[in-house]
């Protein structure tokens, strides 16, 4: 299978160097994605949504044709994939939503951001929701903060168009893997009808799996990720 990993904000492929090897040593094809936009140098304030959605469009078709791909988002790059997935929907196998899940047309992740905002820099660990941080130690941190590149404005204030059939990228199977909340809790905001899973609910299969740590499993728990997206697959 080839596997796609899109990571969240400020993160480049690189984020997922410590769940790549796992899900190669079981045979699978892997592609890290870095986003446009996400590399030293780059000028993020000229990416769009678009391109980013765009970027995982273009990883699905450069595997073979005959071939499906696997796609794992991390955050934001939840609805991406679920986007990407839409567009090319006889192509994947899977959707695997780490800590994220899909987002509905027109949504966006902060459409009040202000227009005079080209970037968003990663906050500081005291603005963040302690949910977030959790077993992620000072050298993880630091690590982090290191690596962290400017999210593009652009890319957090403008809402996700959906091209085509909704039923197309709503059949595709998922599986959500819980972090910083449980599944327990996101089965919970769907029976309320929350907003922040209105999406979800409206998938035709997936499931709700636990994987207890904060918001970067890829940090802080990279082998049991990977080992969550191997049973995924294996379903």
């Amino acid at each position: 299978m080839d596997i796609i990993l899109v990571p969240g904000f400020w993160l480049d492929g690189s984020a997922w160097d410590d769940v790549v090897p796992p899900l190669a040593a079981a045979g699978h094809r892997v592609d890290a994605l870095t986003l446009p936009g996400m590399t030293p140098g780059a000028d993020p304030s000229q990416v769009h949504l678009e391109d980013h959605v765009q970027a995982v469009v273009d990883a699905i078709d450069a595997v073979d044709a005959e071939r499906q791909v696997v796609l794992v988002g991390h955050s934001a790059g939840g609805g991406l994939v679920y986007n990407a997935a839409g567009r090319r929907p006889d192509r994947v196998a899977r959707l695997v939503y780490v800590d994220s899940g899909p987002m509905a047309e027109g949504q966006a992740i902060n459409d009040e951001l202000p227009v005079e905002a080209p970037v968003v820099e990663l906050p500081e660990w005291d603005e963040m929701n302690p949910a977030d941080l959790v077993d992620l130690t000072e050298e993880l941190r630091a690590a982090f903060r290191e690596r962290a590149l400017p999210q593009p404005g652009h890319t957090v204030r403008e809402g996700h168009h959906h091209p085509g059939d909704p039923a197309a990228r709503r059949a595709a199977p998922a599986t959500v893997i819980a972090c910083e909340y449980p599944a327990e809790q996101i089965r919970g905001l769907i029976e309320q009808g929350h907003p922040f899973v209105a999406e979800l609910a409206t998938c035709d299969d997936y499931e709700i799996v636990d994987l207890p740590t904060g918001h970067w499993p890829m940090l802080t728990r990279p082998a049991d990720l990977a080992a969550a997206i191997l049973t995924a697959i294996e379903r």
